[in-house]
């Protein structure tokens, strides 16, 4: 009896420290992060090079979409498994292109302007190997605050100390002319004041100079028309080697429902029926060309194709990969 009692003690006395050392083990276990790495993506467009730069979410209403009805926006956003219930998550994106000879930003992000979910593009472009300093030129898709507030800091002054800033013509006259701002009631002011902000450092120093739809910008960078998100509103067409991306800007906000029908249009349109047309024109050239688009508000990194669906055209999405060119 003796002899059974002690095999149990034996037993109990295993089990006690085996469950001693799983309570351990589980008291070591560190805390969720709750984290996500650097947001920034790296690919190559012939020989250049495109890192694209996480600024952050925001939320935007089912209810800001025109042209669709409630019901079927959401039965679009449901088939992708996208909540809508509380605004569906839209990404901010900019893009860093080194060509080579140049490093240009396209879009610089919303800094401050719209909450503590934004402002990312300076961190992330030094997350990613480079400094504002090393930019040498800023081209604008348009003068929106989600894009143009990152070019200053909170003292106003330049982030990108070194940098020309260019926007297109009819942008630049129609969103930093104060007499037309001025002339708005005092809550439809915002937009070309925090505009007028983010370019004043630029235009006091002399490096901020319009451009004119169709110019080419540097080698290989041509400023293609979309407007109607904005009178001005431009893309930038990147041709290197036998390859090609389209930088889009705003043409397309909810990937979900746009895509889908491209007459569906935002509140922020400033011209809806042009913004339909614009959008129509761009992703047909898309199919029909194969180029790669990068696009400010399509999901993060914000880069891929375009193909046609059975319901009109369908998202996809570039794939995480290895850096790598052609020449190599």
């Amino acid at each position: 009896m003796s002899m059974i009692s002690s095999r149990w003690s034996r037993r109990a006395l295993v089990a006690a420290v085996s469950a001693g050392w799983v309570a351990a083990a589980q008291a070591e276990l560190p805390a969720q992060q709750q984290e996500q790495a650097s947001g920034w993506f790296r690919m190559m467009v012939g020989e250049y090079e495109v890192t694209a730069l996480y600024d952050g979410h925001t939320s935007l209403n089912t209810s800001l979409l025109s042209g669709m009805e409630q019901d079927e926006i959401l039965r679009h956003l449901d088939a992708l498994f996208i909540d809508a219930e509380s605004g569906v998550q839209t990404a901010v994106n900019a893009f860093l292109v080194h060509t080579g000879e140049n490093l240009v930003l396209v879009d610089a992000g919303s800094a401050a302007c719209f909450g503590p979910t934004l402002g990312q593009v300076e961190k992330n472009l030094r997350a990613s190997g480079y400094a504002p300093e090393d930019v040498d030129t800023i081209l604008m898709t348009h003068l929106h605050p989600d894009h143009v507030c990152g070019l200053a800091d909170e003292n106003g002054d330049a982030i990108y100390p070194n940098a020309e800033l260019r926007a297109s013509q009819d942008d630049a006259d129609f969103w930093l002319d104060k007499e037309r701002s001025q002339a708005l009631p005092e809550e439809q002011r915002a937009f070309f004041t925090m505009a007028q902000d983010a370019v004043a450092p630029y235009q006091e120093s002399d490096r901020f100079s319009p451009f004119e739809q169709g110019d080419e910008l540097l080698m290989g960078i041509v400023a293609q028309d979309t407007h109607g998100h904005t009178p001005g509103h431009a893309s930038f067409m990147l041709n290197s080697d036998d390859d090609s991306m389209l930088v889009w800007g705003d043409v397309v906000h909810n990937y979900g429902v746009q895509f889908a029908d491209p007459s569906v249009t935002i509140e922020f349109d400033s011209d809806p029926e042009q913004a339909a047309s614009t959008r129509q024109a761009v992703l047909e050239s898309a199919v029909a060309d194969k180029h790669w688009v990068a696009g400010a508000h399509m999901p993060f990194p914000g880069i891929g194709h375009i193909v046609e669906d059975s319901e009109g055209y369908r998202w996809l999405p570039i794939e995480f990969g290895p850096v790598s060119s052609d020449s190599e």
